[in-house]
């Protein structure tokens, strides 16, 4: 069994699980910026709920780009997905390395290739 970004790729493959392991691999990738970005302002403790912040931040921009890709975040295509995914690529170039932006993107591709 091998489960990318909690998808089990021995299950059936739909693009709204794709999606959402798009959303958990953007997620996991830049957490440690997102939690530094949800400081309380004149404490030097983080508020209790930078995951949940966070992971509604990368949700929306996930939505977002479907959006800008003309798609359906909610009821996505094989071809959205391929789409938001290259926007994401050039999105991430700007504050990740090519080879973590190959690495990640090859996961998900992983997925994709078995829509």
């Amino acid at each position: 069994m091998v489960v990318i970004y909690g998808v089990d790729t021995e299950d059936e493959i739909t693009p709204e699980k794709v999606r959402d392991a798009i959303i958990e691999c953007f997620y996991n990738a830049h957490q440690e910026v997102l939690k530094d970005m949800y400081v309380i302002s004149g404490e030097d403790k983080k508020t209790e709920e930078p995951n949940e912040i966070g992971r509604k931040y990368i949700e929306e921009t996930i939505i977002n780009y479907f959006i800008k890709v003309g798609g359906d975040f909610n009821k996505p295509t094989k071809e959205d997905i391929l789409k938001v995914l290259e926007e994401l690529k050039e999105f991430a170039k700007g504050f990740r390395s090519p080879e973590i932006i190959k690495k990640h993107y090859g996961e998900i591709m992983q997925l994709v290739e078995k829509l």
